[in-house]
């Protein structure tokens, strides 16, 4: 019996191998062999369409994990930089998937305003701050040690006293420098006004982070042999008066990344060009506002990458303490000339760039 089912099991396949055998000649064999590809071809794609799929939904699930955050945006002054590093966080935790509600609050450039606000995050119990600018930062972590708090458009977090060092915070503060090639920016200046004999040096004195860069800059100065003087200001009223004050007697005006200097660019550019003096500014946004150019960092994707960290901080990947500070790299920075300032200068813009 047993040999019978083999003969009969074996006489089966052969009449199924003779008919596919039949079924395979010319053309058809053609046919069936491309349909065949076609649909393994097809069957593959959705199978790989359908792991991405399930890759990028757990991985959003791992990101949300069911929660809302709460997060409060503390923006010291609403200026081209500050608000691009602000739409640069917002869209690192737009892609990253979590679910979040973000208070958007902005003090105007008042201290106390900033001081006030960060407060009411605490009391409102927020998961984490972002703090854009030196005194935002200082007042969010003089309000608290326990919220995770993100800063950006910071030159030196370090020597602000906001983390035990750059390298390692050490505490619940980290984020984003958006410390300027200052030395680069002085070597544009040399190159297109090789004349140049004394340059201004504008910032305010209130911003510890603009007294760094300035005397960076003092630095750079000496060594090309530029002879420089510091020009001061404490409050926003004072910028027409010290401009003013400058021409005459420098040849070239320098202003680092400073956030009162920044918000009255308008008026520094106006003073400056009509009286035929240029200005070597620290970031994009100044010279969109007047300023003739600058070599310096993107403040969106500075924003970006501080948006990351919070996302790491947020979804437990990462703590304060343990995140350096990030920094733009020198080659990522930009070239940027206005070509209506460097006109109204009398200059080639062809030559800046």
């Amino acid at each position: 019996m047993m040999k019978r089912r083999l003969v009969s099991m074996v006489m089966a396949g052969a009449m199924i191998l003779s008919l596919a055998g039949c079924g395979g000649s010319g053309s058809g064999t053609t046919t069936t062999a491309a349909t065949t590809a076609a649909q393994t071809e097809a069957t593959t794609a959705a199978e790989t369409t359908k792991a991405e799929e399930t890759t990028t939904a757990a991985e959003k699930a791992e990101a949300t994990d069911g929660k809302t955050y709460q997060i409060g945006v503390l923006q010291l002054v609403q200026h081209s930089a500050l608000d691009r590093a602000n739409e640069g966080f917002i869209k690192a935790l737009d892609d990253s998937g979590i679910s979040y509600e973000a208070d958007q609050q902005n003090a105007a450039g008042e201290q106390s305003t900033c001081t006030t606000i960060a407060e009411q995050f605490v009391n409102d119990k927020k998961d984490l701050i972002l703090a854009i600018a030196t005194p935002a930062a200082q007042a969010a972590a003089a309000a608290t040690t326990e919220i995770p708090i993100i800063l950006t458009a910071v030159t030196d977090p370090a020597d602000s006293g906001l983390v035990e060092s750059n390298e390692k915070p050490g505490g619940n503060v980290t984020g984003t420098s958006d410390l300027t090639p200052v030395k680069e920016q002085i070597e544009l200046l040399t190159r297109v006004f090789p004349e140049a004999k004394k340059v201004g040096i504008l910032y305010c004195s209130a911003e510890s982070n603009s007294v760094l860069q300035a005397t960076m800059a003092q630095e750079a100065c000496d060594a090309v042999g530029l002879e420089h003087q510091d020009y001061t200001v404490s409050s926003s009223n004072e910028i027409q008066t010290v401009v003013e004050s400058m021409v005459g007697n420098v040849d070239v005006i320098y202003a680092p990344t400073d956030n009162m200097v920044a918000a009255g660019m308008a008026t520094v550019a106006m003073v400056a060009t009509e009286n035929k003096l240029p200005v070597i500014c620290g970031e994009a946004g100044m010279v969109e506002a007047g300023g003739l150019a600058t070599y310096g960092v993107d403040y969106y994707q500075l924003g970006y990458v501080a948006g990351q960290q919070a996302v790491d901080i947020l979804t437990g990947k990462a703590t304060p303490a343990e995140t350096p500070i990030g920094y733009m790299p020198s080659d990522k920075c930009e070239l940027k000339v206005n070509e209506d300032t460097a006109a109204a200068l009398g200059l080639d813009p062809a030559t800046i760039k």
